[in-house]
């Protein structure tokens, strides 16, 4: 259910009464609660500034420690992706996956074990298979990677938008887009 924050500042009584004009109303409405704080003007002063630096010094710390975590996540998804496309070694890449791992790919099986069938599909049929990360993004507990993939050398490649959820660190989910980097483009853009 969503609701309305409304908040009102003011006199607590007409201006002509000195003593009460000292004073001050505030009040929050959410929803269909009404709080009503009256008290001297000075001390509301003093409590807003109170809260309001409280809040100011508490978010960088909260959002550095967001940085951090979503550069440690890409970085994460960077070396899995150079261990698992680039070495086609499930020992290392295997190190990044978390407990379970949940594959979006319809050509790949679920899990662990899917994941090691793919490599030995890879190193067996396309082993000088390289794929170069040009861009990548993270929000939250998603990584997403633009991949330039070359299965064999001397070809255009693919463009691959990878598409990873990380929990404590570990990949557990993967989805991926794959469009083949045509020979001839309606635009001078380039896919990267």
């Amino acid at each position: 259910m969503k609701g309305e924050l409304v908040f009102h500042l003011g006199r607590a009584s007409p201006p002509h009464d000195i003593q009460r004009d000292r004073l001050m109303r505030v009040a929050f409405k959410a929803f269909d609660f009404e709080i009503v704080i009256t008290m001297e003007a000075d001390m509301l002063r003093l409590c807003l500034a109170a809260i309001t630096f409280t809040l100011l010094t508490a978010m960088p710390y909260a959002r550095a420690a967001g940085v951090e975590q979503l550069e440690a996540n890409k970085k994460t998804v960077a070396a899995f992706e150079d261990a698992a496309l680039n070495q086609k070694d499930f020992d290392s890449a295997s190190k990044y996956l978390g407990s379970r791992y949940t594959q979006h790919n319809p050509n790949v099986p679920d899990g662990p074990e899917g994941l090691k069938g793919f490599l030995a599909f890879l190193k067996g049929k396309f082993p000088n298979n390289r794929s170069q990360i040009k861009h990548v993004f993270a929000d939250g507990d998603f990584v997403i990677v633009h991949d330039h993939a070359v299965r064999k050398p001397g070809k255009r490649g693919s463009a691959i938008v990878n598409i990873y959820r990380l929990e404590n660190g570990k990949i557990v989910e993967h989805w991926d887009v794959i469009q083949p980097i045509p020979e001839k483009s309606a635009n001078d853009n380039g896919m990267f």
